[in-house]
């Protein structure tokens, strides 16, 4: 059976606070083609009422999976984008909903990758934005920039349809890029490192290290190029502590 790339992409909901909109989101992904929903410590679900709002989508709620951090819902992607219209010091790489579904579906050609949105009243925090190498923005009026969730959803499900249909054909990736997970865990090897050399002060850490996610997330890293920095900082351990 022919996969489609929208089955690489995750929807994700983070501390959801009104289940009619998560039926509602399941329903707006459907309708588009996609089928992949996490929620992230939702306030409650399952609930009647996103059974309702889901109407025929309810098949998606079925097989939605529930996480208890952002982490474990990025699990295994190449690719996270934050839906956020906030300014924050540190910002991403920012695109808007049409160029943004563009690179998602680049990706998700080959790779599972996720489109992140917040909580409804505070939308994401900046350790979950901080976590998504992509800020996407949906263009509105900028008197009234304010969208209710599931339409959110539907906008972004909407431009990842209209990507996918004016999409050549797949090429295949020259390098094999790094999951999340292992660009989280380089960077708390290096903030380890740091710490040692009195590179970082954890008491006074400042921004160094919003600084470092934001330059490591413009260079899109490689799985090869995770594995060298990796090592380096294997060798500088070895080194402190004193072994040949």
């Amino acid at each position: 059976m022919n996969t489609s790339p929208l089955d690489n992409i995750r929807i994700v909901l983070s501390h959801t606070s009104h289940a009619g909109n998560i039926g509602a989101t399941a329903r707006a992904m459907k309708t588009m083609g996609l089928k992949s929903l996490y929620l992230v410590n939702p306030q409650s679900f399952p609930d009647q009422e996103a059974d309702t709002r889901a109407v025929s989508a309810r098949d998606l709620l079925g097989h939605a999976k529930v996480c208890g951090s952002i982490d474990q819902a990025l699990e295994n992607t190449v690719l996270a984008a934050a839906l956020t219209s906030r300014s924050r010091e540190f910002e991403h790489e920012t695109f808007d909903a049409r160029a943004g579904a563009k690179i998602l579906l680049k990706h998700a050609q080959h790779h599972p990758v996720a489109v992140v949105f917040g909580a409804e009243a505070s939308g994401l925090t900046t350790a979950e934005a901080s976590k998504c190498p992509l800020k996407i923005v949906i263009p509105t009026n900028p008197d009234y920039a304010s969208l209710n969730l599931a339409s959110a959803v539907q906008v972004m499900a909407y431009e990842l349809h209209m990507a996918l249909a004016q999409a050549g054909p797949a090429k295949p990736w020259q390098t094999e890029p790094a999951t999340l997970d292992e660009i989280e865990l380089f960077y708390r090897h290096l903030e380890q490192v740091m710490i040692r050399i009195g590179f970082l002060n954890p008491q006074q850490p400042k921004k160094l290290v919003q600084r470092l996610r934001r330059l490591c997330a413009r260079a899109r890293l490689k799985k090869e190029e995770v594995n060298i920095l990796r090592g380096m900082l294997k060798a500088i351990e070895k080194r402190l502590s004193g072994k040949p």
